[in-house]
């Protein structure tokens, strides 16, 4: 391991960055040195410049994808090599805004019914009665269970936070049925190493197979559970604050974007229009014929 690199890695374990970031951070590094068969350290704005240009025009990567190169360069550049010109030299992209594709409740009924596994349909079932990330489903805990008080603990979720989170008594039976079949000690959905969580690409992967045998035309990942947790719960009455806190966001603003798509919300509201009196077209009045 590179001096550089070690320096890279301390000092995003001392700000505490996931360890997701941490690992795709380094990776990114490690592609620009390649790029450009230079360390880091010798390279400036120019070769930062070219290096976005060659993601966004020859490797044609989204905006999001660029965004984490980015992020990456920033770090190293701001905060690892101390160079002042870091944030001024290096653009972040404009990432275009998308909105999310919401299942409806039959849909998601429809799509958990599909899953064939035991396993895969408990966490998938998981993920939208609580509105987790897929990495937050998949790091449960048998402990992190209290049906006392009807509550899931969400352990570090994004950005380092717990939270407790609904649990959903429909959700405790199905989670007893499985605990008798599968009998998990420490992860709640353990992988093919008991000692080991199941991982995230295995529950993408499920969730491909049961899209694909539930017939819905909708793109559906472990993520699309959660949008439509949100979704399901603002057009059901649930305020903004309550959904925020759900979820785990930091922002209202972030949380705010489903109002976009809880169409329920959005149709039942009145136009104006609406409210206006009755127009009533003025009478047409004969015209006269012209005489020459």
């Amino acid at each position: 391991m590179t001096p550089l690199r070690q320096r890279m890695l301390e000092d995003m374990a001392i700000r505490n960055l996931a360890e997701n970031t941490q690992s795709s951070y380094i990776q990114q590094i490690i592609s620009y040195a390649k790029y450009f068969h230079r360390a880091p350290e010798d390279l400036g704005p120019e070769e930062i410049r070219a290096y976005q240009l060659h993601l966004t025009q020859t490797r044609r990567l989204s905006a999001s994808s660029v965004s984490v190169a980015t992020g990456a360069l920033r770090f190293l550049y701001k905060v690892t090599l101390k160079r002042a010109w870091a944030i001024d030299e290096i653009p972040m992209p404009k990432r275009p805004f998308r909105l999310p594709v919401i299942l409806s409740p039959e849909e998601v009924m429809h799509f958990l019914a599909s899953i064939d596994n035991l396993k895969h349909r408990a966490i998938l079932m998981t993920a939208y009665a609580g509105g987790l990330r897929v990495s937050e489903a998949t790091h449960l805990k048998a402990t992190d269970i209290d049906s006392q008080r009807m509550m899931l603990r969400v352990d570090q979720g994004k950005g380092r936070k717990d939270r407790f989170v609904m649990l959903s008594p429909r959700l405790l039976e199905e989670l007893r049925a499985y605990w008798k079949v599968v009998h998990p000690r420490l992860w709640l959905f353990p992988g093919d190493r008991p000692d080991q969580p199941i991982t995230r690409n295995a529950v993408e992967l499920a969730c491909r197979k049961a899209q694909r045998a539930s017939g819905i035309s909708k793109p559906i990942t472990p993520h699309s559970l959660r949008h439509a947790f949100a979704t399901h719960l603002l057009e059901s009455g649930a305020d903004l604050r309550t959904i925020q806190f759900l979820l785990g966001h930091r922002s209202l603003a972030t949380t705010s974007r489903y109002l976009k798509v809880a169409t329920t919300t959005v149709c039942a509201t009145t136009s104006p229009f609406d409210l206006l009196p009755q127009v009533v077209p003025p009478t047409p009045t004969s015209t006269p014929p012209l005489h020459f």
